[in-house]
C-alpha cells in the first residue's frame, strides 16, 4: 500500500515538471540560447521592433543583413505585407525605398544569399527570409512571423527573432489590408522611418552613447539624400 501511495505521488510530480517546463518553453528557451550579442532596432511610424540574430544557425544570412542595416539600406523602406496571424513582410530594399541608395548599398542589396535552412521552427517572432521559387534568391526582404507556420519550416531560411515589439506587431496586425494574388497588403504605408543597431555586451554608458551616435548619423544621412532627391 505504502509503495502504491509513493508510485503515485511520484507519477503526480513528474506530470507536474513536465507541465512547468513544457515543450513551448523548452523551444523558446532554445531560442533565446540562439541569440548572438548584435541587436538592431526598427523604428516605424508605429513603434519600434528590435531584433536579434542566430549567428551560428545562418552566418551568411546574418553576416548579409546586419551589413544591410549598418549601411542604412532598411531606411526608409516599408512593411508591404501585414497578414494577421502569418507575416509582417519587409520589402526588398531595391525597391521598396523612398530615398536613393548610393552605389554601396545597391551593391550589398543586389546580392542573393544561399538558402541556409535549419531545424529551428517557424513561429511567432521569428525572422525568415523571402526568397523565389530558386531556394538561393533571398535578396533583402524578410518577414517576422506573427504566428506559427510549420509549413515554411526547412523551406525559408531562419537568421533571428525578434526581442522587443511585439505590440507594436500587434498595432500593424490591427491595420486595415487588402488582397492582391496571395498577398494580404496594409491599405497604407508603414515606412521603417529609420534603423540602429548596438552590442548587448557593451558597457551600458557606451553602448547609450553609441546607439545615440548610430541613430543621430542615419538620419542626417537619409535627410542629406532626401534633400539632394529634392533638388532640381
Amino acid at each position: 500500500m505504502k509503495k502504491l501511495l509513493f508510485n503515485r505521488i511520484l507519477l503526480t510530480f513528474a506530470l507536474s515538471i513536465f507541465c512547468f517546463f513544457s515543450p513551448m518553453d523548452a523551444d523558446s528557451s532554445a531560442q533565446q540560447s540562439l541569440l548572438g550579442s548584435a541587436r538592431v532596432v526598427f523604428q516605424t511610424n508605429y513603434g519600434d521592433i528590435e531584433f536579434g540574430f542566430y549567428p551560428s544557425v545562418a552566418p551568411q544570412t546574418v553576416e548579409h543583413i546586419y551589413k544591410l542595416v549598418r549601411l542604412g539600406c532598411y531606411n526608409t523602406n516599408h512593411f508591404f505585407r501585414v497578414d494577421k496571424g502569418f507575416v509582417a513582410q519587409v520589402a526588398d530594399v531595391a525597391g521598396g525605398r523612398t530615398a536613393p541608395m548610393n552605389e554601396e548599398q545597391r551593391k550589398e542589396a543586389e546580392k542573393t544569399i544561399i538558402g541556409e535552412f535549419s531545424d529551428v521552427k517557424h513561429v511567432r517572432g521569428i525572422l525568415s527570409m523571402g526568397r523565389y521559387s530558386d531556394p538561393n534568391s533571398a535578396q533583402s526582404s524578410f518577414s517576422m512571423l506573427l504566428g506559427d507556420a510549420p509549413h515554411l519550416d526547412h523551406e525559408y531560411a531562419i537568421f533571428g527573432k525578434v526581442t522587443k515589439g511585439d505590440e507594436t506587431l500587434k498595432k500593424l496586425e490591427e491595420l486595415p489590408t487588402r488582397r492582391e494574388g496571395i498577398f494580404v497588403m496594409p491599405t497604407e504605408r508603414i515606412t521603417i522611418l529609420s534603423t540602429y543597431y548596438y552590442d548587448i555586451e557593451m558597457e551600458t554608458c557606451e553602448r547609450d552613447k553609441s546607439m545615440l551616435k548610430r541613430r543621430l548619423a542615419a538620419s542626417a544621412i537619409e535627410i542629406e539624400r532626401q534633400v539632394k532627391s529634392c533638388s532640381f
